[in-house]
């Protein structure tokens, strides 16, 4: 594993970790959940290598590896994630595995943001892998859980901006957090759509056009992301070539990072069938 660190506009660093692979195969760029270290997928990575698939792990700026952290200053939200850092970490993999057709493997908000630079760049990805990455939408998450979802995503909200970042070190989880992600999350889970502040294209409306491959995981005993999530999230984009697959394992959320041989298995038996 090499590790390379990449500066952005706003002087935030993010380290890509880069595992490489056969010559030639595909790349697996993956993106963290929110309040997860992009090291805690380096399992994953490896087993994508076993196979010979290059592989490369990029950071949510202000969380793991990244610096600095996220304080009162911090201005960036989904925005700034997709039209800036995936496109910075996209630079760095495509220059070290330019013969590798790349594909996105996004976990949780990885996968959301994930979706909008896939928006973006229409035709430039062989196709998303998207695990445990719903909408955070209320009304995908059942009537107890999801009118808890809805005050709960705007109390975290009004938090974030009354304390000029979210606290989750201290209170609620997911790690120091900008106001502004916390917001455009909050947004997404009150209102089913992705808006973020700052949007420089109709989300929604290019989402709806994507047409590449999808596969689309859910997890058992996944509260976060449970398959009435996952599936308000497919529906946003009708026209892609989507796969779904349930790992019927009860690793939750995270779970599925660490205890990866059968998510490898199905993830690398879907690349293969796209070459």
């Amino acid at each position: 594993m090499e590790t390379i660190p990449i500066q952005v506009p706003d002087g935030t660093v993010l380290p890509v970790r880069l595992f490489e692979g056969r010559a030639g195969m595909p790349v697996v760029v993956m993106f963290p959940g929110l309040g997860v270290p992009g090291g805690y997928y380096e399992k994953f990575a490896e087993g994508l290598v076993e196979h010979g698939f290059n592989a490369a792990i990029g950071e949510l700026r202000g969380q793991g590896d990244s610096r600095p952290r996220p304080g009162p200053d911090s201005s960036y939200g989904y925005q700034e994630l997709a039209s800036v850092d995936y496109p910075a970490v996209f630079e760095v993999v495509r220059e070290r595995f330019d013969a590798s057709t790349p594909y996105l493997l996004g976990h949780s908000m990885g996968g959301q943001i994930g979706v909008m630079y896939a928006a973006r760049i229409r035709g430039h990805l062989g196709g998303l892998i998207l695990v445990a990455s719903g909408s955070p939408f209320h009304r995908g998450h059942g009537v107890v859980r999801g009118a808890g979802l809805f005050v709960g995503s705007a109390a975290m909200s009004v938090t974030a901006n009354m304390a000029g970042f979210w606290p989750g070190d201290r209170v609620g989880g997911f790690g120091r957090q900008s106001k502004v992600l916390i917001s455009d999350w909050s947004r997404f889970a009150r209102t089913g759509r992705i808006e973020p502040a700052g949007a420089d294209l109709d989300y929604e409306k290019e989402i709806g056009e994507l047409t590449l491959p999808v596969l689309s995981i859910s997890v058992q005993a996944d509260d976060l992301a449970p398959k009435s999530a996952i599936r308000y999230m497919v529906r946003k984009f009708p026209k892609a070539d989507v796969t779904t697959w349930h790992q019927e394992e009860p690793l939750g959320h995270n779970g599925w990072i660490r205890n990866c041989s059968s998510t490898v298995d199905r993830v690398v038996e879907w690349l293969r069938d796209r070459e």
